[in-house]
């Protein structure tokens, strides 16, 4: 059994390269870099140069575009998207259909709710709770 391979066009017509994840079977750019611990779901996708930590999640639907970090033990909500060189957080949760733009940044235990959109370049605090619940 060798490695299999997803190809896809992008939208400047450039052919990349996907393979499954071994944790959760989800695609994977083979520039991007994902733990083995981490979770990719089968519907998700992480794309070229975007980072995914230990023990993070990405759920259904979820997708981390290009050169984006999902730190250790974050979670990507249902159908949420990570923006380009977007980063979240070490233990941040992004809720179902949230967006988070372009270079914006959501810091460590934040909590971004359900379709919540992040703009580009904008930064998500974490909320007194948030931290609390982080130091439990």
């Amino acid at each position: 059994m060798g490695i299999h391979y997803v190809e896809f066009e992008d939208e400047s017509g450039v052919l990349r390269r996907y393979r499954k994840h071994p944790n959760g079977r989800g695609l994977v750019a083979t520039t991007a870099k994902v733990d083995p611990t981490a979770f990719v779901d089968p519907t998700a996708y992480v794309d070229p140069g975007a980072e995914v930590q230990r023990h993070a999640s990405i759920g259904p639907g979820g997708w981390v575009d290009r050169d984006a970090i999902v730190a250790e033990r974050a979670i990507v909500g249902v159908n949420a998207h990570i923006g380009r060189h977007a980063v979240v957080g070490r233990h941040a949760v992004v809720g179902p259909y949230a967006t988070i733009g372009d270079g914006a940044r959501v810091q460590n235990g934040a909590r971004v709710p359900r379709d919540v959109v992040i703009a580009e370049g904008d930064e998500f605090h974490a909320s007194t709770d948030d931290l609390r619940r982080l130091a439990a």
